[in-house]
């Protein structure tokens, strides 16, 4: 699960790394070199699945054409709350959701078999607990050059964070 990313060479931008799409594809984070990102591990059980996959939604409508990306990443550490495949995390995202925004393969945000990109985003912002993301819908907002602005709790409600994404799109 952990290996599902890999880095074409570690460094100081989230456009730096390499990422898996859910049917195994490699997807090079630099395509979003020009996009504000908000980047969430997301998971289908979870107390906090319904509020922040419909905010994350509701944002993707508001802003996307403006310049925002959303990048979900599933992560079943958190009381296995994410425990089907990662077909059936599209299928249960974009169905019941009408998520549009890229979802991408299951990976581990914290241990050893931690995605590398997660790697990166805890070791530019750390947290409560420090590196270690506490829940899922944990959020690293992410400038257009790829720099790590900010990370909110998984409490944080998505609409809290609109005026910070509005700021970097400048709208």
């Amino acid at each position: 699960m952990g290996a599902a990313e890999s880095s074409s060479k570690p460094g100081g931008s989230v456009h730096d790394f390499i990422v898996k799409d859910t049917r195994g594809n490699d997807v090079a984070l630099s395509r979003y070199n020009g996009k504000v990102l908000l980047i969430v591990n997301v998971a289908s059980r979870c107390g906090l699945t319904n509020s922040n996959y419909t905010e994350l939604g509701q944002l993707y409508e508001k802003y996307r054409e403006n310049g925002l990306e959303i990048l979900a990443f599933p992560c079943n550490q958190f009381a296995g709350q994410e425990p089907d495949s990662d077909e059936q995390i599209v299928e249960f995202a974009c169905t019941r959701f009408k998520a549009e925004y890229p979802i991408f393969r299951k990976v581990d945000v914290n241990g050893n078999n931690a995605a590398p990109l997660y790697k990166f985003l805890k070791s530019e912002r750390g947290g409560l607990f420090g590196e270690r993301i506490k829940w899922n819908f944990t959020k690293f907002l992410v400038d257009k050059e790829g720099h790590v602005l900010n990370r909110y709790a998984p409490t944080c409600s998505p609409s809290n964070i609109e005026n910070d994404i509005k700021k970097l799109l400048e709208v």
